[in-house]
């Protein structure tokens, strides 16, 4: 149970990261400035440096509550699931909630892409700490699981794209999850 110190500050830093997300989507990334999402959140330049310290951070931010939600989710699947079942599970209820903005953002702002593949291999780890933990898998196992799931996960994503938003993309993490599936977690029954 997270105090209200803690539950008012993750309440306002994801306040900020909406309100810099809807000046990036309106106005660019490298034309909005600290000092208009500050102002257009209505606290100081100052205060805005309390809850990120680089106006790239702001960006990342539902990236990483995101990821932890995840991890989260990830951890309270049944043991009985098996890792694959439990990824996919997880990921195909969330790529709901991957927002295309963010990434249309991240894609179109060089400065943002590699700050995009060092937060996403931190919450891939996560990923792997949990399936290895949860499920006994030894560390080279977890890795690839976590990782043919997010290649799953970003093929998907890429076809649902490719095909304009006109498929279900439950429905595409699913066939992919189908084609993606590693040896080291044969499907049940199997």
């Amino acid at each position: 149970m997270t105090g209200l110190r803690e539950r008012t500050r993750r309440a306002v830093t994801m306040q900020l990261a909406d309100v810099a997300m809807e000046l990036f989507t309106s106005r660019g990334f490298d034309e909005t400035t600290v000092e208009d999402i500050a102002q257009a959140a209505g606290i100081s330049k100052r205060s805005f440096f309390r809850y990120f310290p680089t106006k790239e951070d702001v960006v990342f931010e539902g990236v990483r509550a995101l990821g932890d939600d995840i991890v989260e989710e990830l951890s309270g699947q049944p043991s009985d699931l098996g890792p694959w079942e439990a990824l996919h599970a997880v990921l195909r209820d969330w790529s709901q909630e991957i927002t295309d903005e963010r990434h249309r953002l991240i894609a179109s702002t060089p400065a943002l892409r590699a700050r995009f593949h060092q937060t996403r291999d931190d919450i891939r780890r996560q990923f792997a700490d949990v399936v290895q933990r949860k499920f006994g898998l030894d560390v080279l196992a977890a890795e690839l699981v976590t990782a043919c799931a997010a290649a799953a996960l970003d093929s998907a994503s890429r076809e649902w794209h490719r095909l304009g938003g006109k498929t279900e993309r439950a429905e595409l993490v699913d066939r992919a999850f189908a084609l993606a599936r590693p040896a080291c977690c044969p499907a049940p029954g199997a």
